[in-house]
């Protein structure tokens, strides 16, 4: 008999684009496992596998071909790419995340006799091949930022443009995270990821924030040789996502947000701008549940945007005068960003304002990435550091992914030129 193989095309590719994979050389409904290995930048171990039957002819194609058992079921052609979690031997809750962007993750593709289940020792590997998955693609230029005050890492793409400018703000975690930005200048957007606390010389927590900062951030994007104008947009996730509210509010330099999972109030760290103030909502962590395994839930802990002791922390969004892509997971279990969404339409069209687009997905949880990054329904909470419940569920949470990416493009190439 001939010998198996696998094929996964293109072998080295963009992380926010498919690959076809097909299997040929098995016996006509011959019962493979199909995995995926990953290793982080610390030599963290990820893994998933599905299970497959070849068809008459031996061959299998993950576009169109169903798994019927394993960490997924269904044709889903990067099923194993966003069931990637921690393998058995590793700590729980990681999340798969590069934090270099100029280097590729490197996964490899093994066919394995029979069935075996998530966590068993699989069937002898009958064949296997590499992928490489890239961040940033070639000519795409990474600038380390010291500028004035503001730290980050600006992604300029091949070209001499000018190009839309967006700037790229994550959450709670702190830091720098810059695969999202880095894969906006792909696409054709000279994107600054920008960090607001713990990085460099930035404060170490979150205490207190001064929209100078991020005001500082959009004019320098602003005034890029090769940045369009007039404005810049704003792409941010859980309280990046409530900062870009804040910047397009009170910033003309913004002229488009996109809200992730975000809340329509300030939280946790009071705003100042000039004279102004706008305090945040606490955390209540008497509210928060813990599951027997030792996750926990903090869905209800944050206090109710919509009591009228909380109407000063709501950021005043009907003075934009850009326009808002909001996008929400219908099961975030972080907070309720479909009801914070909502609460913002509702201001919105109080104001006779309809300059907003709302991307609801049933089914996904609280970070929606760029397509295929590994589902993570818990994850460490770098503040609190324990499991936090993220909500959501695989399948639907790959989806939205995927969905939304490409609307986010649209959006802003549609509003920034």
């Amino acid at each position: 008999r001939r010998a198996v193989s696998v094929a996964v095309s293109p072998a080295a590719g963009l992380a926010d684009e498919r690959v076809e994979t097909r299997v040929a050389g098995l016996c006509p409904g011959q019962p493979v496992t199909l995995r995926a290995v990953a290793a982080d930048e610390r030599g963290c171990l990820f893994q998933s596998c599905a299970h497959y039957r070849a068809d008459g002819r031996g061959e299998l194609h993950l576009g169109t071909d169903a798994s019927h058992g394993g960490d997924y079921i269904g044709v889903e052609p990067m099923g194993l790419f966003w069931s990637l979690a921690p393998a058995g031997m590793e700590k729980p809750y990681q999340r798969l995340v590069p934090r270099s962007t100029g280097t590729p993750m490197k996964v490899e593709m093994l066919v394995h006799e029979g069935h075996s289940q998530p966590g068993a020792i699989p069937g002898p590997v009958v064949a296997k091949a590499e992928v490489e998955r890239w961040f940033t693609a070639p000519g795409v230029r990474r600038i380390r930022l010291k500028e004035g005050g503001v730290r980050g890492s600006l992604f300029l793409p091949p070209g001499d443009g000018p190009f839309p400018g967006v700037i790229d703000m994550y959450g709670d975690e702190g830091g720098l995270i810059e695969f999202r930005s880095s894969l906006l200048a792909t696409r054709g957007f000279a994107a600054l990821s920008l960090p607001y606390f713990d990085f460099e010389d930035l404060p170490k927590v979150m205490k207190e924030f001064k929209l100078e900062y991020f005001e500082e951030a959009a004019r320098f994007l602003q005034r890029h040789p090769k940045v369009k104008g007039p404005g810049v947009g704003v792409i941010g996730t859980g309280k990046g996502a409530e900062l870009g509210l804040a910047m397009i509010t009170f910033l003309p330099e913004v002229v488009a947000a996109v809200s992730v999972s975000g809340c329509s109030s300030n939280t946790v760290a009071d705003l100042h701008y000039g004279d102004m103030t706008l305090p945040g909502l606490r955390f209540d962590m008497n509210k928060v549940s813990v599951s027997d395994t030792g996750v926990f839930d903090t869905f209800e802990a944050l206090d109710d945007p919509t009591n009228p002791a909380n109407s000063p922390c709501m950021i005043p969004i009907e003075k934009a005068q850009g326009h808002f892509l909001l996008v929400v997971g219908e099961d975030d279990r972080m907070w309720k960003s479909s009801l914070y969404a909502e609460l913002a339409i509702g201001r919105l069209r109080q104001h006779g304002k309809e300059n907003f687009e709302l991307l609801s997905y049933p089914g996904a949880g609280h970070r929606i990435d760029p397509p295929s990054t590994p589902f993570c329904q818990v994850a460490m909470d770098r503040v609190l550091g324990v499991p936090v419940l993220g909500g959501g569920e695989s399948k639907a949470h790959a989806h939205a992914q995927e969905h939304s990416w490409g609307k986010i493009q649209e959006f802003l190439h549609l509003h920034l030129g």
